[in-house]
């Protein structure tokens, strides 16, 4: 081959791999160009977020992509039981908390959402059954009958005691059948108190590490008459905590969930290591007293501080199989709005579990 040949063909070869790196360039700057960037982030005012404010490890995260204002906002003055999830689903709140069992009843009313983090199984210490402490009437669980029992329908402090009453032989009202035990909704944990203090109920169940319950506990004037067994539904299911997300916020951004999720890991384990220093923290910026603030660290119930489900099979059967048990037992809800095995592998978000591909598991 001549020279001039030889030139020809190297000019041909190059005009084709020349055309390929411009597509190519092109690809990568169109991608770049889409990739959006979250200039800030709303989420929920709690012990661990005002920790991880403090410390630096939201900012160390969201540094990393951009997210540059993280405001810590409360989800309700009028502190009602379930208003994260409205403010989720309004897009007040990126990501949120809120235990497994109320997080699937509003996936089942309609919230378009998907779980990013789930816990591990609860314990008997998460939500038990409390009675005014000098309630000589109410001592344990068998001295409910008949009894009026107050709390919020969609969360812990209905699904908890409704497995320990069901098996006791004393199921709590429902929309469809009257119980052994009067029911009554209220979503307000301050209220629940006072009703608890003032005699207007006889019952509840509580997180003790929360708001309202925390102070009238450590001043002594509730008591635990009844707990959820250990090996039971709620204990092992529906008792988990969940952070999730509109489906729509996940999609566009798994970058900021990731980088929610990490900080959320860098501060459980500090906040454990240095409990003083924490509560501390929390007290000053959650306006409690420092005891209370220790206590919601501390606490066997707590829920901020937990470790995490890193396998999204795991997860998914945690909630099929507390889904079938309420339907079961007279879950109206649930029973009416059934989710399928479909919609729930769906949501749970593996991308951000075990082997997904924005998971801070490794």
């Amino acid at each position: 081959m001549n020279d001039a040949s030889s030139t020809s063909l190297r000019r041909g070869l190059r005009r084709p791999l020349h055309a390929m790196a411009i597509a190519l360039g092109l690809a990568l700057g169109a991608g770049a160009a889409t990739a959006e960037v979250l200039p800030e982030i709303n989420l929920q005012l709690s012990p661990w977020t005002v920790v991880a404010r403090e410390k630096g490890f939201f900012k160390e995260e969201f540094d990393k992509i951009g997210t540059r204002k993280i405001n810590l906002i409360a989800t309700s003055t009028a502190e009602l039981i379930g208003a994260e999830s409205a403010a989720v689903g309004g897009g007040k709140l990126a990501i949120a908390q809120r235990m497994i069992y109320p997080a699937t009843v509003h996936r089942a009313n309609g919230l378009d959402g998907v779980v990013v983090w789930v816990s591990e199984p609860s314990n008997r210490y998460r939500a038990p059954i409390l009675a005014r402490a000098d309630n000589d009437r109410i001592k344990t669980v068998a001295d409910l009958d008949g009894k009026k029992f107050g709390s919020s329908r969609i969360s812990c402090y209905w699904s908890s005691p409704f497995e320990t009453l069901t098996k006791a032989g004393l199921p709590l009202d429902s929309r469809e059948k009257k119980g052994r035990v009067r029911y009554e909704s209220i979503d307000n944990g301050s209220v629940v108190v006072s009703g608890i203090l003032s005699g207007a109920i006889d019952a509840t169940s509580a997180h003790l590490a929360s708001g309202a319950f925390t102070g009238a506990w450590l001043a002594g004037k509730l008591k635990v008459v009844g707990r959820s067994p250990d090996d039971g539904v709620y204990v092992q299911n529906g008792g988990r905590v969940t952070y999730f997300a509109r489906r729509e916020f996940a999609e566009k951004h798994p970058d900021v969930v990731k980088a929610f999720l990490a900080a959320r890991e860098r501060t459980s384990e500090w906040a454990t290591d240095n409990v003083d220093e924490a509560a501390k923290i929390i007290a000053r910026e959650t306006r409690v007293p420092v005891e209370v603030a220790k206590f919601q660290i501390t606490h066997l119930g707590q829920w901020d501080f937990m470790a995490g489900e890193p396998n999204a099979d795991k997860a998914r059967l945690a909630i099929k199989t507390f889904r079938d048990w309420y339907i079961a037992n007279g879950d109206d809800i649930l029973s009416e709005r059934k989710l399928t095995d479909a919609q729930v592998d769906a949501f749970i978000d593996g991308r951000f579990f075990v082997g997904g591909s924005h998971t801070i598991y490794r």
